[in-house]
């Protein structure tokens, strides 16, 4: 619905097919920094906010200093539909199942049989797309989380506050420990007695499993002596953090989930989207100009905006770095994140919203390895498995 907004402001005729009806409320809560939503205008799009944002590592409490807000999924929504709306957007339902291509049109065809022409179609259907073609590099890392929106017994979290990881694990045995995949705890107070509270997997393959978080999540509760008194809600979340980057050469453009956007190393996405919509639309604007480019160069010339040569290189950057963590045992983990939240707000931040240029993602990956402790170094020196291969593919893209 970004991508579709973003062209129709561009005075492009946009037609969508959505698998789904359109007033259906998406089911994830969505995160995201307020700052990120500031330099978009559109921090009246967010349902909570807080200021009070924390995380737990090693050596205890950090304090963020930056404020952390959650869509109001309906505002997001309905701003987006908005949008598509004032541009008149034509919607319809139903489900894509094949797509052929000629000199002229992309003909994509429906479960109903009905075929639907376009000059360039665009794949936003998620993470395992209709019609995107990626090469199979082997298993893909996913985040996953179970998380519950309810009352409790006790304030699971302080009042009016945001935690974005706590890694603390005295609450789990020795054994557990030292044999089960690390995770932490994302949580928040929505006020009035209302907590929401999901325990995560930063990245693991094969996935972590939502029966070992939903059981470390009330771990974590008991040994805080809280108990889930009403459930509200129940979130499963489960996405890709290391899907290859989709073929650059085929005739059909991806956006989102298809196009391999989520944020690498820290699974971000929506800033991404609301950000770099503008651009890939206002490059498919132009390309339409030309009324005898064929789909395959038009989608050329989107691939060419989405993932230039700046944002491929990153994507491998990024990719190290989550390789990076995915290998590290507890210690070294807290050790990295109490490093990495050391570093300037304007560094980290840029970090986790993908809004460094190259030469400043190295510069902040450099400066984190000279301010790490030795025993971080020693780590981060360590290429046992795919670093090397990332590092020399952002170096060649």
């Amino acid at each position: 619905m970004i991508i579709a907004a973003a062209l129709a402001e561009q005075g492009v005729n946009v037609g969508g097919l959505t698998a789904i009806p359109l007033e259906q409320v998406w089911p994830n809560t969505y995160g995201i920094w307020r700052d990120e939503l500031e330099a978009l205008g559109l921090t009246d799009l967010l349902g909570h906010c807080w200021d009070n944002c924390v995380s737990y590592f090693g050596k205890g409490e950090v304090n963020h200093g930056r404020a952390y807000g959650l869509f109001d999924k309906a505002k997001l929504q309905n701003h987006l539909l908005a949008k598509c709306e004032v541009g008149r957007v034509i919607w319809q339902q139903g489900e894509a199942t094949q797509i052929e291509h000629n000199h002229k049109y992309s003909i994509v065809t429906t479960a109903a049989g009905e075929a639907i022409r376009a000059r360039v179609v665009i794949d936003a259907s998620g993470h395992n797309p209709m019609f995107i073609q990626r090469p199979d590099q082997g298993a893909v890392a996913f985040q996953t989380a179970y998380g519950i929106v309810g009352h409790f017994s006790a304030p699971p979290v302080e009042p009016q506050q945001f935690v974005l990881q706590d890694f603390r694990s005295e609450h789990l045995s020795a054994t557990e420990r030292a044999t089960e995949p690390l995770t932490f705890l994302y949580a928040m107070d929505f006020g009035d007695d209302v907590y929401f509270v999901e325990e995560t997997s930063l990245a693991m393959a094969p996935p972590v499993s939502f029966e070992l978080l939903e059981r470390r999540l009330h771990q974590r509760l008991a040994a805080r002596g809280v108990q889930v008194t009403a459930v509200h809600e129940v979130e499963r979340c489960i996405f890709p953090m290391t899907l290859p980057l989709p073929d650059l050469n085929q005739p059909v453009v991806a956006f989102g989930g298809a196009a391999s956007m989520v944020h690498p190393a820290s699974g971000y996405m929506v800033g991404a989207l609301l950000r770099r919509g503008p651009g890939l639309a206002a490059a498919i604007a132009i390309a339409l100009q030309d009324a005898q480019a064929e789909p395959a160069e038009i989608a050329r010339k989107a691939w060419q905006e989405l993932w230039n040569r700046d944002r491929l290189r990153k994507y491998y950057l990024y990719r190290f770095g989550l390789e990076k963590l995915m290998r590290f045992d507890e210690g070294l983990l807290n050790q990295h994140f109490d490093t990495f939240f050391s570093l300037p707000k304007n560094q980290w931040s840029g970090f986790l919203a993908d809004t460094l240029s190259t030469p400043e993602l190295v510069g902040v990956m450099m400066r984190l390895f000279v301010i790490a402790p030795n025993s971080l170094r020693w780590g981060l020196l360590q290429m046992p498995g795919q670093e090397s291969n990332l590092l020399w593919q952002s170096v060649a893209s």
